[in-house]
């Protein structure tokens, strides 16, 4: 009998692992492990707080699967475990595919500003975060998905990706976007598989894509 490959998925920004309950992979192949979002302790670097997640990994050789702040995450771990694959899904490879308002947020420390207190009510989350558009049918996903709204959290996580300090992508991260991404705009993306009419919560409203292509882009040597 085959053994199963296991695959971690690793949500979003405040994100609970609940986005994923559409994502089904073959389970005579696959065994699927969700990761969370745990408090950041005083003072941790993202790199610490890889290590530290990672230690929530029980196999050799596992598949990372990260989606937004999750795939810079998920980028991290790699270098504590040894991943046989790393697929980000909305997300970015290194620091120079942010869009023009994320290096400028760096450049002034804007993101020291950020009202993240505000954000731990949902509906002005969903406003910074998104726009207003279909603001109702979205706070209703927003209520159910966004679980980590503690403010230590969201300034660290903010702070951690503004200032992500990879410069050169590694070569073995595949990365799953939408053409329609409004948080990471692809025209800044090199090197990624295109998924039409994808935006940021693609991972939600696109499962029937991934459902289809994971288990071959997982599978691809």
């Amino acid at each position: 009998m085959m053994e199963k490959i296991p695959v971690y998925f690793m949500p979003g920004m405040a994100a609970s692992s609940t986005i994923f309950e559409r994502i089904h992979l073959p389970e005579d192949q696959f065994e699927i492990f969700l990761l969370e979002w745990v408090l950041p302790l005083d003072g941790e670097s993202l790199k610490q707080y890889a290590e530290r997640i990672s230690k929530e990994i029980k196999h050799e050789n596992p598949v990372l699967v990260g989606v937004s702040f999750g795939g810079v995450l998920v980028q991290e771990m790699a270098k504590f475990v040894n991943p046989r694959k790393i697929i980000i899904i909305s997300s970015v490879k290194s620091n120079a595919e942010f869009p023009r308002r994320m290096k400028m947020a760096k450049s002034i420390k804007a993101y020291k500003l950020f009202p993240t207190g505000l954000m731990q009510n949902v509906e002005t989350f969903a406003k910074f975060s998104f726009g207003n558009d279909k603001m109702n049918k979205r706070l209703k996903l927003y209520e159910k998905f966004l679980s980590m709204r503690d403010k230590k959290y969201l300034d660290w996580a903010l702070e951690q990706i503004i200032l992500w300090d990879r410069t050169e992508p590694d070569s073995k991260v595949v990365h799953i976007h939408g053409d329609a991404d409004e948080v990471f705009p692809p025209k800044y993306i090199k090197n990624f598989i295109p998924v039409k009419d994808g935006t940021h919560i693609m991972i939600i409203n696109k499962f029937r894509w991934l459902n289809e292509h994971l288990p071959k882009i997982i599978l691809d040597n």
